[in-house]
């Protein structure tokens, strides 16, 4: 099938998305699960009825678009376009941002990146949207998963399949124990730049730009690897484009099928506890399987061998963002087409930054990083900023506390956009917060201090009637020793046997199994007793 033709406008890109449509229609993730029937455009608390038309419904309709073509200070999906330009982010002062020292040879790379096609479309984009509005009024659960950072170095098909199907097994525990689709996101194709706390790291006296990811410069200690350099964000768009086409093959080429559950199982995984665990649920849904088809229900439908899967990545390096930014021609929307989902943390959301500058007008559906030290007022004001018409599905709150302060801190945020009436899904980070480093220079994470946030999140929600809509990891198929604990009990001393990140420590297969069964057996629990996965 043909690419879809390029059409310069603006200075900017657009495709078609007629062209788009018909290239992608069984691609990565045109199919909504379970469309977020019953969501109001302009609902507030998520105990309220809903009434209106899904905002998939709503964002499709030629009335709809021609209004939006009428007035365009809010876009379809809620981005907020009152005097917005995709380069109008650099009025304003732009953290974490590489400093290049040749700005020539950067402009050039960045020109060749804006003449490269999207890595995902608007359309994908707006089904995603749609989902995560239903993760938001408590009928599905969303799992973000994948590095910390994205490696040239460990690239490979076998590493993302690896991750790939450990994300597949979770989604299936969780649907299986919550009775809820799973919206799934991975940390991939894209996931390269880290924020630093510093410019520059010293060490033995010697001082060195820090490192930003591998899209900017190499983690080796010496100033020719620690130099800016525009050519990574080439190699970075060309690996993300060739892991775009491995998740699409995998999620629409017959290795997403049911069918297969019982075969998604990692070698190394076979003798563990976790591994035999999911060997037993994998029967119990292969059984499942034959009684439906025993019962005449088609097993070779698209639901049954296809699967949704979206990217996300924190959209850090601006001026490769907006190179990726691009004109949907159906809406006459911009969209950020180097992900499905893109997210801003703590470091770069400042409400007057060029970050929430970029994020208020792009149409993507974004997600916001909120820490112990997040004012509620400030929060609310923030989330208006980039949704200003609350529209359901755009904003995700993703928390990142530690157990103890989640429990203190989170009710009051949420208390705070309860009363303001806003449309959030509220998804937890139960890394960040519970990063140690041991005695041996070596960073790590609890297991059993990550469990204990993401139990504090699902606990506050229910207390405070909300939904606890999702769970972001930054985990790995590969069999890693870089977080402590779980029944795999790595210990401090394991964690030189295969300590293989290039920046934050992940969970490994076994670790993020585990996880997996008890989200499924607490969201079971909520959900029996009314508060979770039920249409309201």
């Amino acid at each position: 099938r043909t690419a879809p033709p390029l059409v310069a406008r603006n200075n900017h890109r657009t495709f078609e998305e007629s062209s788009m449509a018909a290239m992608s229609a069984r691609s990565l993730s045109l199919r909504a699960s379970n469309p977020m029937a019953g969501v109001a455009r302009t609902s507030v608390r998520a105990r309220r009825a809903m009434t209106a038309r899904p905002i998939s419904a709503i964002m499709q309709t030629d009335a709809f678009l021609g209004e939006r073509g009428a007035n365009k200070e809010v876009s379809a999906t809620g981005a907020s376009l009152k005097d917005w330009k995709p380069d109008s982010w650099q009025a304003r002062e732009a953290l974490q941002q590489p400093n290049y020292d040749d700005e020539a040879e950067l402009e050039t790379v960045l020109e060749e990146i804006a003449t490269r096609p999207p890595l995902v479309f608007a359309g994908e984009a707006r089904s995603l949207q749609a989902q995560l509005a239903n993760a938001a009024a408590g009928n599905a659960f969303v799992l973000f998963g994948g590095d910390c950072a994205e490696s040239f170095e460990e690239f490979g098909a076998d590493n993302v399949r690896d991750t790939y199907r450990v994300l597949l097994q979770m989604s299936v525990i969780l649907m299986y124990g919550a009775g809820v689709p799973v919206v799934k996101l991975g940390r991939m194709a894209g996931q390269f730049a880290k924020p630093r706390s510093e410019d520059l790291e010293t060490i033995n006296g010697v001082s060195l730009p820090s490192y930003r990811g591998d899209n900017i410069n190499s983690s080796e200690f010496t100033p020719e690897a620690r130099r800016p350099d525009p050519g990574r964000l080439l190699k970075a768009y060309d690996q993300s484009c060739s892991t775009l086409n491995l998740l699409r093959a995998f999620s629409n080429g017959g290795y997403a099928s049911l069918q297969r559950v019982t075969k998604w199982n990692l070698d190394f995984m076979e003798d563990q506890e976790r591994g035999a665990d999911y060997r037993a649920l994998a029967d119990k849904i292969d059984s499942a399987l034959a009684f439906m088809n025993a019962c005449g229900i088609d097993e070779d439908s698209p639901n049954m061998q296809s699967t949704d899967f979206f990217t996300a990545h924190e959209a850090l390096h601006l001026g490769y963002e907006e190179r990726l930014t691009r004109l949907d021609s159906t809406t006459e929307e911009y969209y950020g087409c180097s992900a499905h989902f893109l997210w801003c943390g703590e470091r770069t959301r400042q409400p007057d930054g060029a970050h929430m500058e970029y994020f208020r007008g792009i149409s993507n559906p974004i997600g916001i990083k909120i820490s112990d030290k997040s004012d509620g007022d400030s929060v609310v004001s923030l989330v208006k900023q980039l949704n200003p018409e609350n529209v359901p599905g755009r904003i995700t709150l993703i928390s990142r506390m530690g157990a103890e302060k989640l429990r203190e801190h989170l009710p009051r945020l949420i208390q705070a956009i309860e009363d303001a009436g806003l449309n959030v899904l509220w998804v937890t980070d139960p890394m960040h917060g519970n990063t140690v480093k041991t005695d041996s220079g070596y960073k790590t994470r609890p297991f059993e201090r990550v469990r204990d946030e993401i139990m504090a999140f699902f606990e506050v929600h229910e207390q405070m009637g909300t939904h606890p809509g999702g769970v972001h990891l930054e985990m790995t198929g590969q069999n890693v020793t870089e977080c402590t604990g779980g029944t795999a009990e790595v210990t401090i001393g394991d964690l030189e046997l295969r300590y293989m990140t290039q920046c934050d420590p992940r969970l490994n297969a076994s670790q993020a199994l585990e996880l997996a069964f008890l989200m499924s057996s607490k969201l079971a629990g909520i959900r029996q007793r009314g508060n979770f996965g039920n249409a309201r």
